[in-house]
């Protein structure tokens, strides 16, 4: 900061405070000054932080069990032997994952998620 500026901060500091009723010598509005300085140099800019995180490259793989693929086939095969359900109204959606039922003029979906083993 230059001298100028500086000089102008202490002014104004000392015109702030008579205006309040609680005039200050100019060693006091120097002093106060300088800690306004030193804390604006002092403050760290957080907002750098905030920037979204880039993802990485590689595609994501999922792996999906020999259990729960025979499991989705086999709730295929048996929504395809139930009555009042058509096989045009069997959509699977995500494979190994969600299947949409249309019956009558509702729709369902069934959606299929194995849980994790809980961490220890």
């Amino acid at each position: 900061m230059t001298n100028d500026k500086f000089e102008k901060l202490i002014k104004d500091i000392m015109a702030e405070a008579e205006a309040d009723g609680e005039p200050i010598t100019y060693d006091e509005a120097k002093e106060m000054a300088e800690m306004e300085v030193n804390a604006k140099v002092n403050l760290k800019n957080y907002a750098q932080s905030d920037k979204p995180r880039k993802k990485s490259d590689k595609p994501k793989t999922v792996k999906v069990s020999d259990t729960k693929k025979q499991l989705f086939t086999d709730i295929l095969h048996l929504l395809d032997r139930c009555e009042g359900v058509e096989r045009e109204n069997i959509t699977v959606l995500t494979e190994n994952k969600l299947i949409q039922v249309k019956i009558g003029g509702e729709t369902f979906k069934i959606d299929l998620i194995q849980q994790r083993k809980p961490k220890k």
